[in-house]
């Protein structure tokens, strides 16, 4: 059994063939519900419907290509008055808000990173340890994470870490140690974090 087309090009095709055999075999197919000469006007405006669609379609990509070509124009000359002002007035940001535009901004100097909160020592065995923690939630970014340790009264540096999380091998067991995590950066360090104690 055949099966009705589904591109527009099979279903106008068929729709020939159909008026067309209808036509000259009327008396194999005397009364069909729907006239032939009908099913050929019908076929006849799509295809002029179609025809239209393809002409507005292509108008449409015009169109948008010339949209786009003018507004890189708009742009690239927008771009060349905005040069010739900052350079004119020495980037005078007053002086540029007259036309919209405004001066180069101030760098703002790079501050140390505020205090790692929420550290953590979720996962532990022999020998070593798993902690994470939580950026700052102020100051400026952090660059890197310095994780200290002590068992006795002073901190050391043992580990520096990039993400927010470190495992730590070949530490001291059966012994009581505490652990902190310091963020820093170019301007300085923060505050140390809470402190974690463990046992291994």
């Amino acid at each position: 059994m055949a099966r009705f087309p589904k591109s527009q090009a099979q279903i106008a095709a068929l729709a020939e063939q159909l008026s067309r055999g209808l036509l000259d075999n009327n008396t194999i197919f005397p009364q069909p519900p729907v006239h032939p000469i009908l099913i050929r006007i019908r076929k006849i405006i799509y295809q002029s419907r179609h025809d239209n669609f393809l002409a507005a379609q292509a108008a449409a990509e015009q169109a948008t290509t010339d949209k786009t070509e003018t507004l890189e124009n708009l742009i690239e000359a927008m771009k060349a008055d905005i040069r010739y002002a900052e350079n004119t007035v020495n980037f005078d940001d007053d002086k540029l808000k007259l036309i919209g535009w405004a001066g180069k901004k101030a760098k703002t100097p790079l501050a140390a990173p505020g205090q790692t909160r929420l550290l953590e020592a979720p996962k532990q065995g022999k020998g070593w340890v798993f902690l994470d923690w939580k950026a700052p939630a102020d100051g400026g970014k952090p660059k890197a994470y310095k994780v200290q340790r002590r068992s006795g009264e002073s901190w050391e540096d043992i580990a520096t870490a990039i993400l927010t999380e470190a495992t730590l091998v070949d530490q001291p067991e059966k012994t009581e140690l505490e652990y902190r995590v310091i963020a820093v950066n170019k301007a300085g360090e923060g505050q140390a974090s809470n402190t974690v104690m463990v046992v291994l």
